[in-house]
């Protein structure tokens, strides 16, 4: 009840904010069982394709074994092989989700253990996402310490 000295209740909150991490939720889910199955030939794209848009865009610093600019699910689809060959485990300790509607940066602190070597890389990645309509758009994830990524995974 809003009386003439007392401020009208703040409007909910748009259920774009729940959207969007429902989204984020499916994706990362997706993306991990695929990358601990070994990725293609080993484990369905399908759940992880199902997340994104036709036309979404990956940029990722060339200084990773898997980096370089990716486009189209199919792109998506090349990145995430050459993470299920280079990583058998990601295990996620935290994310922090900051979401505004469609976009979302999310801090993952995670334990990846590298399929060669068995090395495992304490690490942080940032990701800035992008979803419109219920897909990703776009991905810009930035590593910590690239150089520490090279080195858990060369033999």
């Amino acid at each position: 009840m809003t009386t003439e000295n007392t401020p009208p209740s703040p409007a909910p909150r748009p259920t774009a904010d729940a959207d969007t991490r429902a989204v984020l939720a499916r994706f990362f889910a997706a993306e991990a069982a695929y990358v601990a199955a070994g990725g293609r030939g080993k484990a369905s794209f399908a759940d992880l394709a199902a997340c994104l848009d036709p036309d979404v865009v990956m940029y990722q610093s060339p200084g990773l074994p898997y980096g370089g600019p990716r486009y189209g699910p199919e792109g998506i689809e090349d990145f995430m092989a050459a993470m299920g060959e280079a990583w058998r485990d990601m295990d996620f300790l935290e994310q922090r989700f900051a979401i505004d509607g469609e976009r979302a940066a999310i801090l993952n602190h995670g334990l990846l253990t590298a399929r060669a070597t068995g090395r495992v890389l304490d690490t942080w990645v940032m990701q800035m996402i992008t979803i419109r309509d219920g897909l990703i758009t776009e991905i810009r994830p930035f590593y910590w310490d690239t150089k520490a990524v090279d080195a858990a995974l060369t033999p």
